[in-house]
């Protein structure tokens, strides 16, 4: 065959393909704008034929912002990928999300897997069957009894937060809240799983840059979670190119490392010694010592519970006391409320010196509305947890939807409801709490999931929250230093408080108690 009828030959091949190609297209646009059954529901163009559009919110990091926009103009179901809804009905949380409900988790959680896991971790599991056995492998060591047991470990991150923030009123500096209240999460996780801080408040800085690692990795993996299965591992690799990616998975193996290397220690004779207090790691290896056999529950399956600690177990938190701590010093009439409140039960000798308990905290009626509030007004995930519906198809929100096809509910947008929350639903009031009907509204608090997926580690966070904020109020004084600026976020799946200063000082005499 002569060298022009193989270049021939070649150009038809390719413009056959890319013919092709263009045909797949415009048969899957016309089948998805007007065939699928996700059809009928409204949203960008560009999500109801791809998922591009998801992955581009994702990256701008404002995902709860753009789902609240849509749902104002287009209703309560909006398409937000050619697959999968988004609801914000406030009873789709108990059709959806509810103990035996039928609807599992979708692939979007398998990315956030650890490599070496045997199981898939609490948060990862897409097999209901299989996360009831694994979890109530370990559910105990996470109920709150069990933490408040724990509180010695807590109040010895407390002390510490505390003497950083006099240093601050001494030299009357700028604090980032933001991040010193990140760094007190992080080592109350060090205290409760492994009896030791890691060293953030010590040293005043990122400890072998975990929060880094954990904020370079968050968009990556996120944006890799929304693609179709079959892309992700494309762009991964491709992704290798692009420096941001590397430093990414780089990050997830220091994180992976690092939990590995935390079991490890304890194992050591002198890390047994040390064992002797009861932290999270030493009931863990309790239970593969004496039931690991019983429960399959091996060192590889200890290190998997480290890991989801060391991962989770200080963003959701310190977006909660962030979110609480802006709206109180945003709202100085709360803030004198909340304030007098803490005073008053220290002058009566209930609250507790020098650390408050949390069981005296929650006997705070306003203490603990400023909290739900403060959650209301900003939970820590701010994207819809997907679900994929029934086999059988299911009834939601007056729809029908069928089988295998995915739906959501984001909780920074159904925390906004006014038929659940009243008509002021968008401002800021703690009073709502004080309600009679405040029972009705706390079944549509979605900041920790639902059912059988709800967060484990959510005693932990509840119990951190309501000790240091009426600690913090109890000690100083708290001033926003630019309240123009508003309570900034970066989305991706945490969403993350961008840094807020405050001015930080010491009661005035008059005021103390």
């Amino acid at each position: 065959m002569a060298l022009t009828d193989i270049i021939t030959s070649l150009w038809a091949w390719k413009w056959l393909a890319i013919g092709l190609v263009a045909a797949y297209w415009v048969l899957w646009v016309a089948y998805a704008r007007t065939l699928h059954p996700y059809a009928k529901y409204p949203g960008p163009f560009l999500a109801s034929m791809s998922r591009f559009w998801i992955v581009i919110e994702i990256f701008r990091g404002r995902a709860h912002k753009t789902e609240a926009e849509l749902h104002r103009k287009y209703g309560s179901i909006i398409r937000i990928a050619p697959n999968e809804v988004a609801i914000s009905d406030p009873a789709s949380i108990k059709e959806i999300y509810s103990i035996n409900s039928g609807f599992t988790k979708t692939d979007f959680y398998t990315p956030w897997r650890a490599s070496f896991a045997r199981f898939p971790d609490h948060f990862t599991s897409t097999d209901e069957k299989l996360h009831g056995q694994r979890r109530k492998i370990v559910n105990n060591i996470y109920s709150m009894s069990n933490i408040v047991k724990s509180e010695p470990l807590i109040n010895t991150c407390t002390e510490l937060f505390m003497t950083r923030m006099g240093e601050f009123a001494e030299r009357r500096q700028l604090v980032d809240l933001a991040t010193w209240v990140q760094w007190y999460a992080f080592d109350v996780i060090g205290e409760l799983y492994f009896s030791s801080m890691f060293g953030f408040m010590k040293q005043r800085s990122d400890v072998n840059d975990y929060i880094g690692s954990l904020d370079t990795l968050l968009p990556v993996l996120c944006a890799a979670s929304v693609m179709p299965s079959y892309v992700r591992a494309p762009f991964l690799a491709s992704g290798l190119l692009l420096r941001s990616v590397r430093k990414a998975l780089k990050a997830l193996g220091r994180i992976e490392e690092a939990s590995a290397t935390c079991v490890r220690e304890r194992l050591q004779p002198k890390g047994k010694s040390d064992g002797a207090r009861e932290d999270i790691l030493g009931k863990l290896l309790d239970i593969h010592e004496h039931k690991g056999d019983q429960h399959n529950f091996n060192l590889t399956d200890v290190q998997t519970e480290v890991f989801t600690g060391l991962f989770a177990g200080s963003d959701t938190t310190a977006a909660a006391l962030s979110s609480i701590l802006y709206h109180l010093t945003a709202n100085p009439d709360v803030y004198a409320k909340l304030k007098h409140e803490i005073n008053e039960a220290s002058a009566a000798g209930k609250l507790s010196y020098p650390r408050i308990t949390y069981a005296e905290a929650i006997q705070l009626p306003y203490l603990v509305a400023c909290c739900k509030e403060g959650m209301r007004m900003h939970p820590s995930v701010g994207l819809t947890l997907p679900r994929v519906v029934p086999s059988g198809g299911c009834q939601i929100a007056g729809q029908w939807f069928p089988g295998g096809l995915r739906v959501g509910v984001n909780a920074a947008v159904v925390h906004l409801d006014e038929t659940i929350f009243g008509e002021d639903a968008k401002e800021y009031n703690p009073d709502r709490w004080l309600r009679e009907d405040a029972v009705n509204m706390d079944r549509y608090m979605f900041q920790f999931g639902g059912g059988s997926r709800t967060c484990i580690g959510k005693n932990i966070s509840l119990c951190e929250i309501h000790k240091l904020v009426p600690e913090l109020l109890r000690s100083y004084d708290l001033e926003l230093a630019c309240a123009e600026s508003g309570f900034r976020t970066m989305n991706h799946w945490f969403n993350k408080p961008l840094p807020l200063y405050v001015h930080i000082r010491k009661p005035e005499p008059s005021r103390s108690v």
